[in-house]
């Protein structure tokens, strides 16, 4: 990644500091989709951590990896939320206007630093993930922010929010919370990932702000073991999420691949067959794919179909959201083994 473009942090924002918007023009309305949280810098080591050596500098969060993954696919994203005043803020706003991602309705925080996070892989198969997030400029979102980022222009056809946010401090909750009830308000599907995150809160914490969010909920994407974090206590999480409102609900299988479940029953696919070269990213890749497929209006095989796919291409690539595919090369999965592209 190149050095980025300096900004100043001037004036008052969001409740979370001095803070100042980020210039970057709005994508053409209507809005795709509205999505926030943290964005963090990312160094990843190519071994031991205690060993020292080089390490790799890019950006990295649930988020904004969605908002990537779908405008590489052709949609308009805008990605709300909070960096640092400082240069590795910069590289996260730069990286996201690079990919076509409107940062409009970011805000610089001069109290507070960019969040960084900490790659470490141990084995071929285990990678190490460490946070140094608490106090940062991300961790302060507020409801300001939400408020803002609805407001600057028409309303999004999707709200995507992740389980990480809620469980950043108090204000970040609340600013989910916020964009729930914008969401309702304004006919906005709502779409959530619950990508729980243990060394953020315990599951105790998680259950009780998800079941809280369920009736908001158009689709849930989830992990099997997610799945009881959001459900109310029974023997069948996902007839109880249906029974409360859900629309959809989506379990993702990792090499298994996925199941939608519906009120029309249940579709279950396999997982693109593809040489695994990295998990992380595999997740909110998948999730691009099947709000991007949603988006299309394809029915729930399309939608299955397309977030397999592009979880595949994020397996195939080191990096959180690198390997994300363009529209143009959703059909590559389907060439030969060895094929060259002239």
């Amino acid at each position: 990644m190149t050095a980025s473009a300096s900004a100043s942090a001037s004036g008052s924002g969001s409740g979370s500091g001095s803070a100042s918007p980020s210039s970057a023009g709005a994508p053409a309305s209507p809005l795709d989709v509205l999505t926030f949280g943290e964005t963090m810098v990312a160094l990843r080591g190519h071994g031991p951590f205690k060993l020292g050596g080089s390490m790799d500098l890019s950006v990295a969060g649930a988020e904004s990896n969605v908002a990537i993954g779908l405008t590489r696919l052709g949609h308009s994203v805008r990605w709300a939320g909070a960096v640092g005043a400082d240069e590795v803020g910069e590289l996260v706003l730069r990286t996201l206007r690079a990919e076509g991602v409107d940062t409009s309705c970011v805000t610089r925080d001069a109290a507070a630093p960019t969040g960084l996070i900490l790659f470490e892989p141990r084995l071929p198969e285990v990678t190490r993930v460490q946070y140094y997030r608490a106090g940062s400029a991300g961790s302060r979102l507020d409801t300001d922010c939400v408020e803002r980022a609805f407001s600057a222009g028409p309303p999004p056809r999707v709200l995507h929010l992740t389980g990480i946010t809620p469980a950043l401090s108090t204000s970040a909750r609340d600013a989910c919370r916020r964009a729930l009830r914008l969401a309702r308000e304004h006919g906005v599907q709502v779409s959530l990932d619950a990508n729980y995150r243990s060394r953020l809160w315990r599951p105790e914490a998680a259950t009780e702000e998800l079941r809280d969010w369920i009736p908001y909920v158009d689709v849930l994407i989830a992990s099997d073991d997610e799945l009881p974090l959001c459900a109310p206590p029974g023997p069948d999480p996902v007839k109880a999420l249906l029974d409360l409102g859900v629309r959809e609900v989506v379990v993702k299988l990792g090499a298994d691949g996925a199941i939608a479940h519906t009120a029309d029953g249940e579709l279950r696919v396999p997982a693109r067959p593809v040489r695994a070269v990295d998990a992380v990213g595999a997740g909110d890749a998948f999730v691009a794919g099947y709000l991007s497929a949603l988006l299309d209006g394809e029915d729930t095989a399309g939608r299955l179909d397309r977030a397999v796919t592009t979880g595949a291409f994020a397996v195939a690539q080191p990096g959180d959201w690198e390997g994300a595919p363009t529209r143009a090369e959703l059909g590559l999965l389907g060439a030969g083994q060895g094929t060259v592209v002239r």
